[in-house]
């Protein structure tokens, strides 16, 4: 059984020591879907919440509810699809060749049953939403479709995982108003900035095996300056999510809560170590912290003195 865990499962977590208890069937399906690597559907999930909580109308529990859920089933989704679209080069990379695909435990046609399955659940939660907030989600099919591709073709297939998986946040916006575009334009940005970062880290693991199967990445395009390049990235984040609070409040107040976010992608920065296998994999999922800390200050940006 563990021989057929991919080495980033995150095996001590919850859903990742239910899913390796598995039997084989229900267990590939669940790891084609990354149900065992949670912190996938966290990072997407945190956006959504970004924009919910900023948009005034308090914590909103039904509406995180249900964010979370299909941040879940669209996360796996989207990891099937990519799955199917990379089967011949993740056969290649030591960390994904024991992926259910890669290695032939699930064929083509089931994994395109699953991500249809998944797919539905998406639609329910989406049937949930403002006609508005629906549009806007729909939008961003076109780019989920598109990024198994921009490793072939781009060295920065990051920023448009960024432009993917930061989506949440105008959804989130959009189902509570949909005024204030300058502020949401650059919280967006500033999302994207911080996905080109954390992903930067999460690639630094295939190095090696990328350049060999012909694989880009802006771990690879950054090469000795990757910690610098990540700290630019981060910076810029930073910068842009607080333009964003200041042009939604325009009170110098509302950016303090930037700094425990701030504080940790620091930390992350000068804790980074490409050369110690572990370290990057670590800092990577820290985000889901980022994220965290990130959502507290949108909620007090958005709901002081509401």
């Amino acid at each position: 059984m563990s021989d057929q865990i991919v080495p980033d499962s995150e095996r001590n977590s919850i859903s990742g020591g239910f899913v390796a208890r598995l039997p084989q069937l229900p267990r590939d399906l669940a790891m084609l879907a990354r149900f065992d690597r949670p912190i996938g559907w966290w990072l997407l999930f945190w956006p959504c919440a970004w924009g919910l909580w900023l948009a005034g109308q308090g914590f909103q529990w039904a509406l995180l509810g249900w964010f979370l859920l299909g941040s879940i089933a669209m996360r796996g989704a989207g990891c099937v699809y990519n799955d199917i679209v990379d089967a011949d080069l993740d056969k290649q990379v030591a960390r994904t060749a024991v992926r259910p695909v890669a290695s032939g435990r699930i064929s083509k046609k089931t994994a395109w049953l699953w991500l249809v399955a998944l797919s539905l659940a998406g639609l329910h939660v989406l049937l949930q939403l403002r006609w508005q907030a629906k549009l806007i989600a729909l939008g961003s099919l076109a780019m989920v479709a598109a990024y198994p591709f921009m490793k072939r073709i781009t060295w920065w297939p990051q920023a448009w995982l960024g432009l993917v998986f930061t989506w949440g946040l105008l959804v989130g916006w959009f189902t509570i108003r949909s005024d204030n575009l300058d502020a949401l334009a650059a919280l967006y940005a500033g999302s994207v900035l911080w996905v080109i970062g954390y992903d930067t880290i999460y690639a630094l693991q295939d190095r090696e095996d990328d350049a060999l199967v012909g694989i880009r990445s802006s771990a690879l395009r950054l090469g000795e300056s990757v910690k610098s390049g990540v700290a630019i990235f981060y910076g810029g984040a930073i910068a842009l999510w607080a333009a964003g609070f200041w042009l939604l409040r325009g009170d110098w107040v509302a950016l303090l809560t930037l700094i425990p976010v701030a504080a940790h992608l620091l930390w992350q920065v000068t804790t980074l170590d490409a050369d110690d296998p572990a370290n990057p994999l670590e800092r990577f999922r820290s985000n889901r912290w980022a994220g965290a800390l990130m959502a507290a200050a949108c909620f007090v940006v958005g709901n002081a003195g509401a």
